[in-house]
């Protein structure tokens, strides 16, 4: 309820700060007016400057804050790395290579799509050859995975690059802005049909999180449980490449949202996904609308592109996750104490997951550190 609460009061926050300050009765007039609320009326530009402009940006704010960081919880279990963001498997370098593209050569060189459409397709051709580069054996092992990502994401980077070395300024400066994102181009159309993809991925997720819990544990495992491991894999990617692209095709590529707030939500609430993916879901909705108020703020009235406060935001908190994970794996080697759930790592280490137990197979899918749980035999461990 707190983070619902947060959200809240961070999505009038958006829409009533900005190089001009609406105060919120006047916001709450005008949206009211909207929702049909009777006897309230708002003069034209206070609705305007509301409805058309803020409120608009605000809820994508918040959708694509939340698409990202559950986004990034999927990649990080399925290639078991706590660097996975979109990043990783290709989506933000392909998408970069069709909106530079059209912005450097035309749309006419792309096949006469416009920039969002370009920048979707991208990110879905950088993702279907991830995935086939990433196939061994009939499955997808996490490291041969990651690999593939990092080797197509620097390639498209090179053509991208190169395609920036041969842009006039104007065209450099516009693919700079699209690169760090925006969600100052929102409107509602946008909306719509970002919405029905976020939701439903977000909900598809959710009803999957016990079996991303085995799946994040051991790929062994999750079979025993009755899991076609490597459909569940190409499921999850899937969903996480439609999230992704079709926020990168409005908003750009912001990165960091996916790679941090994870971390963040497993901190607050442990390791078990049916918890982390509904926290990271409001902790990105919170966040990016907060970084969004600050680039709009820190130079007004000019803005700044919203990745540039995501990065300056997310880096350092990285790094202090990178040392006080050391911190807390070094305290446990000394004390030989059972590590909290509430650390860096996005899953329990696998080997409680060897366990053949029915209650081995339990903690698993609930998400637990089995040397927490009471009642446990020592060869269990």
């Amino acid at each position: 309820m707190g983070l619902l609460g947060l959200l809240a009061a961070t999505l009038i926050a958006s829409v009533s700060l900005g190089a001009v300050t609406v105060p919120v009765d006047v916001v709450w007039t005008a949206v009211a007016g909207h929702l049909g609320v009777p006897g309230v009326h708002s003069d034209p530009i206070s609705d305007q400057i509301v409805w058309t402009v803020r409120v608009p940006r605000a809820l994508l704010g918040a959708l694509v804050g939340a698409g990202l960081a559950i986004s990034g919880v999927v990649i990080q279990a399925v290639v078991r790395n706590p660097l996975g963001d979109p990043y990783l498997i290709g989506i933000m370098p392909g998408a970069s290579l069709g909106a530079v593209s059209v912005i450097v050569l035309g749309a006419s060189a792309v096949g006469g799509v416009g920039l969002s459409g370009a920048a979707f397709a991208g990110a879905m051709l950088a993702f279907a050859v991830v995935f086939l580069l990433g196939r061994h054996n009939g499955q997808w092992p996490p490291a041969r995975l990651v690999l593939a990502g990092v080797a197509v994401g620097y390639l498209i980077s090179s053509v991208t690059f190169f395609l920036q070395t041969i842009a006039t300024p104007n065209q450099v400066q516009r693919v700079l802005f699209w690169s760090l994102g925006s969600v100052a181009g929102a409107s509602w159309e946008d909306l719509v049909t970002l919405s029905v993809v976020v939701l439903a991925g977000s909900l598809f997720l959710a009803l999957n999180g016990s079996r991303l819990n085995a799946l994040s544990a051991d790929t062994e495992l999750t079979a025993t449980l009755g899991i076609n491991v490597a459909r569940f894999q190409l499921l999850l990617m899937l969903v996480v490449a439609l999230v992704t692209g079709s926020i990168v095709a409005v908003a750009g590529g912001i990165g960091f949202v996916g790679l941090v707030i994870p971390h963040i939500a497993r901190l607050l609430v442990g390791a078990d996904h049916r918890r982390v993916l509904i926290i990271s879901l409001l902790l990105g909705a919170v966040f990016l609308p907060l970084a969004d108020i600050a680039a709009r703020l820190l130079r007004a009235p000019a803005e700044l592109p919203i990745g540039v406060i995501t990065a300056a935001v997310g880096a350092p908190f990285f790094l202090w996750l990178l040392v006080a994970g050391s911190g807390r794996r070094t305290r446990t080697r000394v004390t030989r104490q059972g590590r909290s759930p509430r650390a860096i790592e996005p899953a329990p280490p696998p080997r409680w997951a060897q366990g053949r137990s029915a209650r081995h197979y339990t903690a698993v899918l609930r998400g637990q550190d089995l040397p927490r749980r009471r009642g446990l035999r020592g060869g269990e461990r």
